[in-house]
């Protein structure tokens, strides 16, 4: 499993480093080297926790993103998702291709830390939810239950709210305000993947209505 880990790390990271630089037309952008070689660092690292503390959480994170007992909602969703990711890092090398922007160090560096602190709001996630899956679905087989400590004691998706760091930092990092822009569409898929994951739980979950109660805010407290 851990070299399977590594080699979809690699997988990704280079292929991020690819569509990054294909857009920007250089390799001579530093900001984005720093992103690549932070990811390239923090994706084994995290794995390799999880691998520790929750082997079957990894086992399931690493599924693919597309799965038969997945809603087809769903489906829907995560290709709508990698669209547009797609565009948003397309974006934010076109950004560095014409020069649109012009983001100061302290802001690149607050991304940075946007990005670390992302990171580390959802690996807490992971530890106090052994069911946090790439894909929406009840799972029966591994006993799937209610969470509701740490941050689900606040919000019913902090996963999304959490990663939601991650797609305001990414392209402050860089240094592309178009990336930033494009960063509320990801707050709108979130809120209605929110939404598809809560008609699967609550069909699944005898104690998920009650939490739901109990819990009034989906991502961000006091305001939804």
């Amino acid at each position: 499993m851990i070299a399977k880990l590594l080699l979809q790390n690699t997988i990704f990271v280079i292929a991020l480093g690819a569509l990054l630089f294909a857009a920007a037309g250089t390799l001579h952008w530093p900001a984005a080297w720093v992103f690549l070689v932070t990811s390239a660092i923090l994706g084994p690292a995290c794995g390799l926790w999880l691998a520790k503390t929750d082997p079957a959480l990894l086992a399931e994170r690493m599924r693919p993103t597309f799965q038969a007992d997945q809603p087809a909602a769903d489906k829907k969703f995560m290709l709508t998702f990698v669209a547009v990711a797609l565009i948003w890092l397309a974006a934010i090398g076109l950004d560095r291709r014409v020069q649109a922007s012009d983001v100061p160090l302290v802001l690149q560096a607050l991304g940075l830390a946007m990005y670390l602190l992302s990171t580390a709001f959802i690996m807490w996630v992971f530890r106090e939810n052994s069911f946090a899956a790439p894909v929406v679905k009840v799972q029966a087989v591994r006993h799937h239950r209610v969470v509701t400590s740490g941050p689900y004691a606040f919000v019913r998706h902090p996963m999304y709210s959490g990663i939601m760091l991650f797609f305001v930092g990414v392209p402050l990092l860089p240094g592309s305000w178009w990336g930033v822009a494009i960063a509320p569409v990801f707050a709108i898929l979130f809120a209605i993947r929110a939404r598809i994951e809560e008609r699967a739980l609550f069909e699944g979950l005898p104690d998920y209505a009650d939490y739901a109660a109990r819990v009034r805010y989906r991502l961000v407290p006091g305001l939804w």
